[in-house]
């Protein structure tokens, strides 16, 4: 079963505080003496508290050495990667906002991407859809579009290199027959709402939202 976690709150109690400064000192000093050994870098603790008479370092025969180190340094340099707990939570919020506003676009182009085929399968339509929608549908089937002339484009050139050596020159009715996608009967009703709608809305661009939500 897990553990709760504890709160990031001052412990009034007395007893409790002191249990847990001793508790979280010696892992403190446990992980500075782990990543000393395993990378190799110099590590420097200093603890002070109100329970011990003297502040404890870590490691003892050599944090002099370090802090000669940091002394030397500019102050831009030093506050380069100085990190208080204002700034640490910051940068938190910061990288699960990016990371929240990622997952909101990923899931949205699946939306668009449901709400495309929908239409090809004649389950709603463009008229039924809201402004947002409208824009969000056309920005994702541009997209997809210039995916699939890229795809078909690929795929042109590679029979078109691979044919010379395979089919005949007298063949020349022979004809790449394209992929469609498989809508059964209604393939034919969709080819010819889409032709109808393109005499009158010849370009997507061109495509009047506020008209389209009026109607």
């Amino acid at each position: 079963m897990a553990r709760n976690r504890a709160k990031m709150t001052f412990l009034e109690n007395n007893t409790s505080r002191k249990a847990t400064f001793r508790k979280r000192k010696e892992g403190l000093m446990k992980k500075a003496s782990e990543l000393s050994i395993l990378c190799g870098v110099a590590v420097a603790v200093i603890i002070e508290g109100e329970y011990s008479s003297v502040p404890e370092v870590f490691p003892r025969e050599d944090v002099g050495s370090v802090i000669d180190k940091w002394d030397k340094l500019s102050q831009a340099d030093k506050d380069k990667k100085m990190v208080n707990h204002e700034k640490y939570l910051k940068q938190r919020i910061e990288k699960a906002k990016e990371k929240l506003n990622k997952v909101n676009k990923e899931n949205r182009e699946m939306e668009m991407k449901e709400l495309m085929f929908d239409c090809l399968r004649n389950k709603t339509a463009p008229c039924f859809l809201g402004p947002n929608e409208l824009r969000d549908l056309g920005v994702f089937i541009d997209q997809y579009i210039k995916i699939l002339s890229r795809r078909i484009e690929t795929l042109t050139n590679n029979q078109g290199s691979s044919s010379t050596s395979v089919v005949p020159a007298a063949a020349g009715t022979t004809s790449v027959a394209m992929p469609t996608a498989a809508m059964g009967s209604s393939s034919t009703g969709f080819n010819n709402m889409i032709e109808e709608n393109m005499n009158e809305i010849p370009n997507v661009k061109d495509f009047d939202l506020n008209r389209c939500s009026e109607e």
